[in-house]
């Protein structure tokens, strides 16, 4: 692969980024709710082909960077397969009556006033014990947003709610991947960064608890339910419900646990919910074929086919209940699918042209204390997960660009991986073109931006981060025998 012929200068490090920020605002203005619908995804095009010519500019030849582009459009191969796994999920199970048990069931057992901190504790615990904050919001998510809903509870505070307690048992969990990724990118020990992630995501918590529990309390409902009416008896009227729907559940999680990877895992659910749906609902998978021609084992075939692709077509009676349960299908994620590979396009271009790296090294010579580093990390991990658009190549990145400065002050590498955990892994889901942000919006039915706010959890972690860090708390340093091995390398007499 060509090396860079010159260094690229701190302004045309930016210019990609401010090219950015004006073509997204342009697009909200020009097209309002709607700009993630084409228009942010033409900006980020747009503004990778920006970084494309800076890179040119600066002796890069094309055939680098469209490889380059390649490799960064790659990592996207496994979320993409499993955002459809996702969308074939979500429609065979409520065509199965799975997420509608689960709603029925949630709607008598919650109560509305501390509805919101229960489910940040459900997700928390089922999060923790399966390593997957995706899989907790494709499948608990996708049923507490519909319990919300029927007891008037707000969406975007549910899916705040639902992705706290995703990431925050993700974050603690041995089974997650960006918790061993996080470890492995600043050179510590898996346990050891479990154990100093408590620091900061444990006060974290508690205070998100404590506002979920406020906002439940503080929300008068004199109306609930009343756009749904019963929503338990028109799910009772239209499915089958019973505790045996709940098996699909059960066995994804179960696989979870025992270490199954994430797409086959969510595949095996959507198949379950399709063969549940065929032998539990037959008459909905009729109706949902729509085709009087076929005889009825093939309307079944047909329509647990399209529960698969196109998703479920709800039709109630009540317009507000139509529109809770008329979701999933793999068509439903291919525009989120379109949005992550034109963001990561515009990550590849800035990595691969060095203007990301450029960037960041003024921010190393400003940050002089061990307090600036640490949030200069944690600020580095948030910015490449705007610009990367991928949580994976924001650990790695930045965990690359800072570790030699850590290694350089002394610092114990539990602190960087903390760091690029709590900037990188708890804010990706955030920010909107990023694949969390995409994919959290696209299974929960809430866009990113109305969620955001009250991800209290995803919020308070770098904050909380950054305020340990200049208080000196629980920052640990290496003994000066282990500092001189990693300045000096291993013993070769070892």
């Amino acid at each position: 692969m060509a090396s860079r012929a010159r260094d690229p200068s701190l302004l045309q490090a930016l210019t990609p980024l401010v090219f950015l920020a004006v073509a997204l605002a342009a697009g909200v203005w020009l097209f309002k709710d709607n700009a993630s619908y084409g228009a942010n995804q033409i900006a980020l095009m747009l503004a990778g082909g920006v970084a494309a010519l800076v890179g040119i500019r600066n002796g890069l030849s094309w055939k680098y960077i469209q490889e380059s582009l390649v490799h960064g459009v790659s990592l996207a191969i496994v979320p993409i397969f499993i955002l459809l796994a996702v969308g074939g999920l979500i429609g065979t199970w409520i065509l199965s009556g799975t997420v509608p048990t689960l709603i029925v069931y949630g709607m008598k057992l919650m109560h509305p006033s501390f509805f919101y901190p229960a489910a940040c504790l459900i997700c928390a615990v089922v999060a923790l014990a399966i390593g997957s904050s995706w899989t907790v919001a494709g499948t608990l998510g996708v049923a507490l947003i519909g319990v919300g809903q029927g007891l008037d509870m707000s969406p975007a505070i549910t899916a705040g709610a639902v992705i706290s307690g995703a990431y925050f048992g993700d974050k603690l969990s041995p089974l997650s991947d960006t918790t061993n990724i996080a470890p492995a990118a600043a050179g510590s020990e898996l346990f050891e960064h479990i154990r100093h992630m408590i620091w900061t995501t444990g006060p974290s918590i508690v205070i998100a608890l404590l506002l979920f529990t406020a906002v439940g309390l503080g929300t008068d409902r004199p109306n609930a339910g009343a756009n749904f009416g019963d929503l338990s008896g028109l799910l009772e009227a239209q499915f089958a419900i019973g505790p045996h729907l709940l098996i699909p559940l059960v066995v994804v999680f179960v696989m979870a646990m025992r270490g199954f990877p994430a797409y086959p895992t969510i595949l095996i659910g959507a198949l379950l919910g399709a063969v549940f749906a065929v032998i539990f609902q037959p008459d909905a998978v009729v109706r949902l074929a729509n085709n009087e021609a076929l005889s009825r084992p093939l309307a079944l075939l047909a329509g647990a086919w399209t529960a698969l692709y196109d998703g479920y077509k709800a039709s109630t009676g009540n317009a507000a209940a139509d529109e809770l349960l008329s979701r999933g299908g793999m068509i439903s994620m291919l525009n989120t699918i379109w949005l992550i590979i034109c963001a990561l396009g515009f990550g590849a271009m800035m990595e691969c042209t060095g203007l990301l790296e450029r960037m960041v090294r003024g921010v190393l010579k400003a940050a002089r204390s061990t307090g600036a580093l640490i949030s200069a990390t944690l600020g580095t991990a948030i910015g490449a997960n705007i610009i990367a658009a991928d949580q994976y190549m924001s650990i790695v990145l930045t965990g690359r660009l800072y570790r030699p400065e850590f290694e350089r002050r002394g610092l114990a590498a539990v602190n960087l991986s903390r760091a690029l955990e709590d900037g990188g892994t708890i804010t990706s889901p955030l920010v909107p073109w990023n694949t969390c942000g995409a994919y959290m919006a696209a299974t929960l039915g809430v866009a990113t931006v109305e969620y955001l706010p009250y991800a209290f959890f995803n919020l308070l972690s770098p904050v909380v981060a950054a305020v340990l860090a200049y208080a000196g708390f629980r920052i640990l340093r290496v003994t000066p025998e282990v500092q001189a091995t990693a300045t000096r390398g291993p013993d070769p007499a070892v």
